[in-house]
């Protein structure tokens, strides 16, 4: 179209699109290894294309949000070397991986899309359809034995080579011939792919800088370990969005950590690219009328959050029944609140690239997206400029497209450089240049998901989280507070982190993943942490999963009947232990608890006067560390916790009970042995247990006061106090 007929048709719609990139902050506190790999993955898959194809089209300009925390964690791995799980099994060598890496690999090495990711690599597809498309944990063990060491080196090569982008697959002559080669790689080959990955890595940052030194990006930030700010702020603000909310049994305000969030984002990133970005997408897009007072005092000058916000807080539908903009005017245009800019996310459009798109043709897709623009600029008044804001996730959209999107971003990008009625522009360039937006009366508070926080509070599982949130950082303010000269920089950063979206995210029926259980346990681990610095006892219910179903762990036998074993520390009889429960130690951890145990079986039984435990060690007692303990914590009905010395072998144990966050001596207890076995027995009257009450205990390895291991991690044994006809109830 010629430069007169754009003329006439008016003003070019502006277009603005932002890519957020974010990964949840997968560093476990204790060990320092990341728990998941995604961050080193996306990183050769995601990051660095997205600008690199802007090269080829220098008339497109685009926004990038980059997290901190991704930041963050992408120059731990290539400035700290850091590692995960999955990058050192991919570096050993196949020909030493044990069982248990083996089946690790098996379920975890193909998380990758299948028809994008893995289909396009023959052999490994075949490895697939080997493994199996639905895993059962259970079968895993059986089909080891199909996999060979060149199976499993395959797979090392194969799961990181498909992560990496398909442009620097087609341009790296090494990463081609690997491509080209199929299978059969060799030790070499893979360590020269993960070098590959970490050059990628090593320039995700610099070219980012580059590119917004010429101009033709923006970078913008989320608050540092992506929090929903306004729950920071209160979580009671849950209720505008959603009246008969139930919140969680504390509450939670703490604006100082909202505007720490934000202040720590900005410090850091001027550290990284020398100055502080303008603007800022709230975590999720989730924003409140305190939240951009708090962002405009540390000097935020732009935000952006979905169309629904908009609506409701002008209390106008944007929309009619189908789906079509009533008043697109409205929508396309910046707004403001105490002098920051809002734009306001086409969802509709946004949804189309990011959930719909990659099932098309990929030009027709383009084109479909370019005439909806097209015809959006048909439609807006000709008084004044309008911008249109397409947000949306950068990172985990193109692994569903083929060629990882790169067709349909070319097609986009080389329309949109000849339409001459469109315009792509900067979210700054577009508020200095043009318009930084109408006073808004009022601003709602929600997110871009439904303009409410359910995701995030209000289900059981959300609400114990934040509970346990609170708990934590009250716990972390009185010791500050006692403390003052204390450093507990490490416990605040644990708080910080754990304020992340990312965990409740998970938590609920919402969403759901393979890895659901390292997220939980992530989150415990930091609160964790907490204590540890502030040198107090950790709160048993950390140790105990907020994931529901993870919560109770099943024996592999359970009770049949009573029993009255002889404590003696030796398996008197078989048939002593015979009506009783036990759980296998190995089987029951978590991926909290990697090492060998010492132990390897725990039974469980009772009469209705007594509770009975056994252990059975993995290695002889006599070769425990010295001065290790057993410590039998009871959490429900009522916390006690038995401790128990192992060595040298004791006459004498304490009963303990807690009470106001005190652990209080009660009695010695004589009543149990250790030989080759472990054994003792508790009456249920002493620790407050009563018939058809719930008990929930787990066991500890003490030494020197710190915890060695924990039975079981993941959750706790649970039972029922018996009635005296419990064994007769039993026969029936």
């Amino acid at each position: 179209m010629s430069i007169s007929s754009v003329t006439m048709t008016g003003k070019p719609l502006y277009i603005a699109f932002l890519w957020h990139m974010h990964q949840p902050f997968y560093r476990d506190p204790m060990t320092g290894v990341y728990r998941l790999p995604w961050v080193r993955l996306h990183g050769t898959k995601d990051y660095l294309d997205m600008v690199e194809i802007l090269m080829e089209f220098p008339n497109i300009k685009q926004t990038f949000n980059l997290t901190p925390s991704l930041l963050e964690q992408i120059l731990s791995y290539t400035e700290d070397n850091a590692v995960d799980r999955h990058l050192e099994l991919t570096l050993k060598k196949a020909s030493e991986l044990d069982t248990e890496e083996k089946l690790f690999i098996l379920e975890n090495f193909f998380l990758a899309n299948w028809d994008n990711m893995i289909k396009p690599f023959p052999g490994y597809y075949k490895l697939l359809v080997r493994r199996g498309f639905h895993l059962i944990k259970s079968a895993l063990m059986r089909m080891v034995r199909y996999f060979d060491t060149d199976d499993f080196l395959d797979l090392q090569v194969l799961f990181n080579l498909c992560w990496v982008d398909p442009m620097f697959r087609k341009k790296d002559p090494f990463l081609k011939a690997l491509v080209e080669k199929g299978r059969n790689y060799t030790e070499e080959d893979k360590h020269m792919l993960i070098s590959r990955q970490f050059s990628i890595l090593k320039e995700i940052i610099p070219r980012y800088k580059e590119m917004a030194e010429k101009g033709q990006i923006e970078i913008s930030i989320s608050p540092f370990y992506h929090p929903i700010l306004p729950l920071l702020c209160d979580t009671n603000s849950a209720r505008i969005a959603m009246p008969d909310v139930r919140l969680p049994r504390r509450r939670f305000s703490y604006p100082e950590d909202a505007e720490k969030q934000i202040r720590m984002g900005l410090d850091y990133f001027d550290g990284l690219f020398g100055y502080r970005p303008a603007g800022m997408w709230p975590s999720e897009g989730s924003v409140s009328e305190e939240v951009v007072r708090i962002a405009k005092k540390e000097g935020i000058r732009w935000i952006g959050t979905d169309e629904d916000i908009l609506s409701n807080s002008i209390g106008k539908r944007l929309r009619d029944k189908s789906g079509n903009l009533i008043e697109p005017g409205i929508l396309y245009r910046p707004y403001m609140f105490e002098n920051v800019s809002i734009i306001f996310r086409d969802h509709k459009l946004s949804d189309l690239i990011g959930f719909v798109y990659s099932r098309w043709d990929p030009k027709k897709a383009a084109e479909d997206l370019l005439n909806r623009l097209i015809k959006a600029q048909a439609s807006m008044p000709k008084d004044r400029p309008y911008l249109l804001s397409i947000i949306l996730d950068g990172e985990n959209t193109w692994e569903y497209y083929k060629n990882d999107g790169h067709d349909f971003l070319r097609y986009l990008y080389e329309g949109l450089s000849k339409e001459k009625r469109l315009k792509t522009v900067t979210v700054s360039e577009y508020l200095n240049g043009h318009d930084k937006g109408e006073p808004l009366n009022r601003l709602y508070a929600g997110s871009w998901i439904n303009a409410n926080y359910s995701v995030w509070i209000g289900h059981e599982e959300d609400n114990r989280a934040w509970d346990y949130l609170t708990e934590t950082r009250d716990d972390l303010e009185v010791s500050q507070k006692l403390n003052p000269e204390k450093n507990l920089s490490g416990a605040w950063k644990a708080i910080y982190v754990a304020e992340g979206s990312d965990w409740n995210w998970w938590y609920g029926d919402e969403h759901t993943t393979d890895t659901q259980q390292d997220f939980d346990e992530l989150f415990r681990l930091n609160l964790i942490k907490v204590y540890k610095e502030i040198g107090r006892d950790v709160p048993l219910h950390l140790f105990v999963p907020v994931l529901r179903e993870d919560r109770i762990i099943p024996p592999t036998i359970t009770i049949r009947g009573f029993i009255e074993p002889k404590i003696d520390g030796i398996v008197t009889s078989y048939y002593e232990w015979y009506q009783g429960a036990y759980v296998d130690v190995k089987k029951s951890g978590g991926s909290m608890h990697r090492a060998e145990s010492i132990l390897s079986r725990i039974y469980y039984g009772f009469n209705k006067d007594y509770l009975f435990l056994r252990i059975d060690p993995a290695i002889p007692f006599s070769e425990f560390p010295d001065d290790t303990k057993f410590s039998i914590h009871i959490l429900k009905p009522s916390q006690f916790k038995i401790v128990v010395p192992i060595k040298p072998p004791s006459s004498k144990a304490e009963l303990l009970e807690k009470n106001d966050e005190i652990w209080v001596k009660i009695k010695d207890i004589t009543d149990f042995a250790i030989q080759d076995i472990f054994e003792i027995k508790i009456p249920f009257n002493e620790v407050k247990a009563k018939e058809k009450d719930e008990m929930n205990l787990f066991i500890s390895t003490i030494k020197d006061g710190e915890e060695m291991e924990r039975y079981p991690w993941r959750g706790y044994i649970t039972l029922a106090v018996p009635t005296p006809e419990f064994e007769a109830m039993m026969w029936y």
